[in-house]
């Protein structure tokens, strides 16, 4: 009898046993946890903006309880993805320009600008996404179609990589520009001794001289329309690739106001004024803002021609593109940084400016083993410089770059220096992890687009039918990894965030199809239902 009332004692007093009072409650899902086994979950618990417990709905809710409980009703949830190279701010901004993506001829380029002009009448037309390689005609635009329509105003159109201009006039001579300018490391363009209006990499920055300067209002209000463009896709984390002093500190103050919950890793622009700043003062680290990183270009972009390569260009005659910043200036950036606890992240596009970055990178790193500084974009890479990757000199990559740029590339290198190109399983391969963004607005912010470009290697139209160097794709796992815990790893982040385990911030998308097992054709299409970030729902 007395082992009968024992036992009816200890039911009672197990069903009086009180649940613990949290914040958010996300039952009955499919979630990619991304942890270290890559392991799925049913629930878990968000208390305090961070995730305390994982495990199934039944031992979640029999121990559990809040006012918010979240019945995902079967469907997948994943950490929130994180762009690991991106251009937050300037998305904005384009946002407040003339939009040129798309545009299928110069013809609709100097349309689109007339359209955007008759309507918003500004004193600087600015406008970016143009890509004359979209085009039957594959050269050049000129201004003279610019000069005819607006010679009172200054027009100023960035090509779609941002690495090339096209003025007209009278911002050619706002800026003090003549044909017989000189700036190193890029290219004013002439025609027959005169100027085009074309202008690539560093003398685009006698044309940003004059550019008017922009209000900390409109800074703020495209801060904002970038975080809405973001959050609709699923993004919680964006690192910007090369951010000033200034707008730093204006995301900051933001971000502590409530007014910004996008998280964000910045990369200091490499002036002397901004390293003089943030160097003195160290890293600056909140919940929301990670800056430990300076950005640096070594040289300019495939596309214009300006990515420096060993060997001449194939399709342009003893032309070897530009060092944006000059070798000996990089290897002592590079030491610089090196006495710091800021990363180096420089921007390497064709194989002679990588094999520089990753040699200076070696020699300033020798001694120090977790460093994590990283070559952004790793494009064009001699196959005998891979091994100098590793998980302390990381390749940050855009999947859409191969596919975008697959219809041209070649023209550009050669059937042999392509084999380097765009391989994202080699450097994967060499380097233990690899984090992936998509360089918007140069690409789509969409990282499905990023997903299904890594994955299978072709264009929405599923072009080409078997995958551009399709050797080089990677697996669903190690791209959402790469969307995920390495990108996180690369920010020195991935102790907070990056996967759905007990002590991170519970930064979560859901989708409205499974991204490891729907069909490859229908990646692309893919919709975020709800976006959160540290539990709180922002889409």
């Amino acid at each position: 009898m007395k082992t009968l009332y024992a036992i009816l004692f200890a039911l009672i007093l197990t069903s009086c046993q009180q649940k613990e009072k949290v914040d958010l409650l996300v039952t009955n899902a499919n979630v990619y946890t991304v942890n270290e086994n890559m392991e799925m979950a049913e629930a878990f618990v968000v208390k305090d903006q961070k995730i305390i417990a994982v495990g199934t709905s039944e031992e979640i809710l029999k121990n559990y309880e809040a006012d918010n409980v979240l019945d995902i009703e079967g469907k997948s949830v994943y950490p929130g993805f994180i762009d690991a190279h991106c251009h937050f701010y300037g998305l904005g901004l384009k946002e407040q320009d003339v939009d040129l993506v798309g545009t299928e001829s110069y013809a609709e380029v100097v349309s689109r600008v007339q359209k955007f002009q008759a309507e918003k009448n500004v004193n600087f037309i600015k406008g970016r996404g143009w890509d004359q390689n979209d085009w039957e005609e594959k050269n050049f635009p000129t201004k003279v179609a610019l000069d005819s329509l607006f010679p009172n105003t200054p027009v100023a159109l960035t090509r779609i990589d941002g690495h090339a201009y096209l003025v007209n006039q009278k911002a050619l001579d706002l800026a003090g520009i003549t044909a017989e300018t000189k700036v190193e490391g890029g290219e004013i363009v002439t025609e027959n001794g005169m100027l085009t209006g074309v202008l690539i990499d560093n003398p685009m920055g006698l044309i940003d001289a004059i550019i008017p300067e922009v209000t900390p209002e409109v800074a703020t209000k495209a801060l904002e329309d970038a975080q809405r463009i973001c959050f609709d896709y699923g993004l919680t984390t964006v690192n910007d690739a090369g951010l000033g002093k200034e707008t730093i500190l204006l995301i900051d103050s933001l971000q502590k106001a409530g007014q910004l919950d996008m998280r964000m890793y910045a990369m200091v622009s490499n002036t002397p004024d901004n390293l003089d700043y943030f160097l003195s003062r160290g890293v600056l680290k909140t919940d929301k803002l990670n800056v430990r990183s300076v950005k640096a270009y070594a040289d300019g972009a495939l596309g214009s021609r300006g990515a420096t390569l060993k060997e001449p260009y194939s399709d342009k005659h003893n032309h070897f593109g530009a060092m944006v910043t000059p070798v000996d200036q990089i290897y002592k950036l590079a030491e610089k940084l090196a006495a710091t606890e800021f990363q180096l992240n420089t921007h390497a596009i064709g194989d002679s400016a990588n094999v520089v970055v990753l040699k200076a990178y070696q020699k300033a790193l020798q001694g120090n083993t977790d460093k994590r500084w990283k070559v952004e974009h790793a494009q064009i890479v001699d196959v005998k410089d891979f091994d100098y990757f590793s998980n302390n000199i990381i390749p940050s990559v855009q999947p859409t770059h191969a596919t975008s740029d697959m219809y041209w590339a070649e023209d550009r290198v050669g059937p042999q220096r392509i084999k380097g190109a765009y391989a994202y399983k080699t450097l994967l391969e060499k380097a233990g992890i690899i984090a992936l963004g998509t360089d918007f607005p140069v690409e789509y912010v969409s990282p499905f687009l990023t997903f299904y470009a890594s994955v299978a290697r072709k264009d929405v139209k599923g072009y080409p039918e078997n995958g551009f160097q399709k050797e080089n794709a990677l697996t669903r796992e190690e791209t959402l990894k790469g969307m995920t815990i390495w990108a996180a790893y690369s920010n020195f982040e991935e102790k907070e965030k990056g996967s759905i385990e007990v002590g991170k911030f519970a930064d979560f998308i859901v989708l409205d199809k499974d991204i490891m097992t729907v069909p490859e054709a229908e990646i692309p299409n893919l919709k975020v239902l709800s976006t959160f970030v540290g539990g709180k729902q922002v889409k």
